[in-house]
């Protein structure tokens, strides 16, 4: 199939706006709960009449800044409550907010600010506000810093106080769908990030045609709610917030993805996760991990290969009655145990960013949290399409979601079609019209393959595909994820452009290190045991499992053990934890040359 398209659904008004939803349910149910916030390590509810008022409280000092239709406003914080409650209320006053990963460098900074014209800034620390005032010099349009944490935030609100509410009425509702109300920029694996322009209009589409699509089920669950703990200047943490204003759906904050997220969720039950496949590798690894300490590695592995086998069966329509006796065994004496690490209240998980793996996506529908995943970019309000809870289709990215077609071009490249997609890029019309081809259809970059139900498989990145000396065209994405999803390895990155034979780069994961070390009587940092026997050999496992997957042309043969982890501190890493491949092949040149020059 080259083509597929969903109706649409849900229609958006001309003079529908994001902050709507915020003040009609303050009219209309004030003491329901719309949020919960953590303070103290307690959660305690916030009530759609509370939300409101800190919404009208931040419009207010907004106001009082100077702050016009159209300005723009940048938000540089982890994901905490004030983020949200700052978005709506930029968008209250007709404002354009700019995200900014709180782990951004000063010279990102000073890009995304500057590059947007940015009038003011809200960051959460003074250490945010230093990076914002060393470049501040270089940034004459910017009038405001201020700062969430140590009290900054009740003196900025103060600064409103003689506002009055009607002018914030007045402006939020002077504006109209089709106006801009963020730039997201890009992450930048290649070249400086640029502004993706999203409307009220893309927003607003994307996520009531996704929940009353395909993740209906989802976010109609009874209580439903969920704990976000994505990074809210990515565009998927993004969509599912306003997704969850939208929905009814209680949303909670955590600023981390460390190990006390995992107390975290075990206080707080959510209904329904978002994560990308990092965290369900985390999950699945140190259950394994625990597993084998305790002296029950081979209960944990047999009731994995239960879980998968299961979800197998499952996508057959037939679970023969001996699978089902151990599935339900296994229930009982693990599952149950992995479920409670992440609150125990979850039944489905919707993952994106990267490709979760087949065999991950079983294990957990086996266990009993269904993962749902789905494809997009930045570009696109994120989704485009995504899997359903009815059909989910594992190894794929799902369909369309309702009012968006995807076309698989000549060279098969994934192409899409929908009011989701973004009006341009910020002052760069060159890249603007690289986007789109002469039909108007909005070029992904990604390769990939429409089967007979319209469900998306995405094979690659167009401007990634390895062509070996032999001409064999390799798509490193399929192996990577594949080496990746093994406990002992955190990043791989595939060569072999113009080589006789592919090789890999291979960093190891620190957490699943400290534990090997233990099971194998080692001593030393990694540094000092990348040309260990034993780790080489733990990690020709998984390179060796991984090659099952591909043909022999394009296997991995020879693979190095780097002394370091790849990060976005090193800059081998976007903020959105993709790979710099370009970075990674200056930074690591020399070891690059010796995989095809010794032996």
């Amino acid at each position: 199939m080259r083509e597929f398209s969903r109706p649409v659904k849900a229609e958006i008004s001309s003079d529908a706006r994001l902050p709507d939803t915020v003040f009609a349910r303050a009219e209309q149910e004030p003491t329901a709960v719309a949020l919960r916030r953590q303070e103290s390590g307690q959660w305690r509810d916030v009530t759609c009449k509370a939300f409101r008022d800190d919404v009208v409280a931040i419009a207010k000092a907004l106001i009082a800044a100077g702050i016009e239709h159209g300005d723009r406003v940048g938000l540089m914080a982890r994901t905490r409550y004030e983020w949200t409650a700052a978005d709506y209320a930029a968008w209250s006053v007709g404002a354009v907010t700019v995200p900014i990963y709180e782990s951004s460098s000063e010279e990102q900074v000073q890009w995304i600010l500057g590059d947007s014209g940015s009038k003011a800034v809200l960051v959460e620390t003074a250490e945010h506000a230093a990076r914002v005032e060393a470049v501040r010099k270089e940034l004459p349009e910017l009038a405001h810093v201020w700062v969430i944490e140590d009290g900054g935030m009740d003196r900025f609100l103060a600064t409103g106080a003689d506002v009055e509410e009607s002018a914030v009425e007045e402006r939020r509702t002077a504006g109209g769908v089709d106006e801009l109300a963020t730039l997201i920029y890009t992450s930048g694996t290649t070249g400086r990030p640029k502004g993706c322009e999203l409307t009220h209009r893309n927003l607003l589409f994307t996520i009531l045609n996704v929940i009353q699509g395909p993740l209906e089920e989802v976010f109609t669950l009874e209580g439903r709610s969920t704990l976000l703990f994505l990074p809210l200047a990515h565009s998927f943490a993004r969509i599912i917030q306003i997704g969850c204003i939208e929905s009814k759906t209680i949303l909670g904050h955590f600023p981390s993805t460390g190990p006390e997220l995992i107390d975290a969720l075990g206080v707080y039950k959510p209904t329904f996760l978002l994560a990308v496949p990092r965290v369900f590798e985390k999950v699945f690894n140190k259950a394994e991990q625990k597993a084998t300490a305790e002296g029950r590695g081979k209960i944990f592995n047999a009731a994995a290969e239960t879980a998968v086998a299961y979800s197998r069966a499952l996508s057959t329509g037939r679970v023969p009655l001996g699978l089902r006796l151990r599935h339900a065994l296994f229930a009982r004496l693990v599952y149950g145990k992995i479920l409670a690490a992440v609150g125990g209240q979850a039944s489905y998980a919707v993952s994106g960013g990267s490709a979760l793996g087949e065999r991950l996506g079983h294990f957990f529908r086996g266990v009993g949290l269904t993962i749902i995943e789905g494809y997009g970019l930045t570009e696109t309000s994120a989704p485009t399409a995504v899997n359903t809870p009815s059909l989910n289709k594992i190894g794929t990215v799902g369909a369309p979601f309702p009012g968006v077609s995807i076309r698989i071009g000549e060279d098969g490249e994934v192409l899409c079609k929908g009011d989701h997609i973004m009006r341009g890029y910020w002052n760069n019309e060159a890249a603007t019209k690289d986007a789109f081809d002469e039909e108007g259809w909005y070029r992904t970059g990604d390769l990939g393959s429409l089967d007979s139900d319209g469900y998306l498989s995405i094979t690659g990145r167009k401007k990634e595909i390895i062509v070996t000396a032999g001409g064999k065209n390799v798509a490193p994405a399929v192996i990577e994820d594949r080496i990746r999803g093994h406990a002992i390895v955190s990043q791989c990155m595939v060569l072999g452009d113009n080589r006789k034979f592919v090789s890999a780069l291979i960093t190891i994961d620190p957490e699943a290190f400290e534990f090997w070390k233990k099971q194998n009587g080692k001593n030393g940092g990694v540094p000092d045991l990348v040309d260990d026997p034993d780790l080489v050999a733990e990690v020709q496992n998984a390179v060796d499992d991984a090659n099952k997957a591909v043909s022999r042309a394009e296997s991995v043969r020879k693979f190095t053990i780097l002394p370091m982890d790849f990060s976005e501190e090193g800059g081998q890493m976007t903020a959105s934890l993709k790979i710099k491949r370009h970075v990674i092949t200056q930074q690591f040149s020399e070891e690059i040359e010796a995989l095809y020059t010794e032996g």
